[in-house]
């Protein structure tokens, strides 16, 4: 057996039907919904349940991390926009133009992750305007995770949606 045919055979690049593609996007979302502006959100639901110092310590880690990410986009913001339309942009058109499955698997990932991310500019740039404490951090934060929640169904569902087509579609699956 030749040592191609038996990597492609354990890593095949129909992706919609391949078991690591589902893998890498269970634990993509599942890290995305964990880790909301940097934060893990057992470091939320500790400050929610348990005294004042796991208040303190949440604060200090969101306002290190909304620096952080403020300070980055300032600085690289147009190129790391850039980048990632670029990079959308050349995945939509291998994937869809020129019928690339891995290439549409990974923009069906990278959109919604695009999206996210945006998102958390957009609340990092609020949290460094306002800097909320207390009760209402936590509820802010609590939203946050939600609506990554939200986008992670939608996105799971539109994938498998598209990936069950995509392969009912083409004779025996390729």
């Amino acid at each position: 057996m030749n040592w191609n045919d038996a990597i492609f055979q354990v890593i095949s690049l129909h992706t919609f039907s391949n078991v690591w593609y589902w893998l890498a996007v269970a634990v993509t979302w599942s890290m995305v919904c964990h880790w909301i502006l940097g934060v893990p959100f057992d470091m939320i639901y500790r400050a929610r349940r348990e005294n004042e110092d796991a208040a303190a310590d949440l604060e200090a880690m969101v306002a290190i991390n909304v620096r952080r990410l403020t300070t980055i986009t300032d600085i690289a913001g147009l190129w790391i926009m850039g980048f990632i339309a670029f990079s959308l942009s050349a995945l939509m058109m291998a994937g869809f133009y020129y019928g690339f499955e891995l290439a549409q698997g990974l923009f069906c990932l990278g959109l919604p992750l695009t999206v996210t991310g945006l998102i958390s500019l957009a609340q990092s740039r609020a949290f460094a305007a306002n800097q909320p404490t207390g009760p209402a951090l936590l509820a802010a934060l609590m939203r946050l995770r939600l609506v990554f929640q939200l986008i992670a169904m939608i996105s799971i569902f539109m994938t498998a949606m598209y990936g069950m087509y995509r392969n009912l579609s083409l004779p025996l699956g390729f």
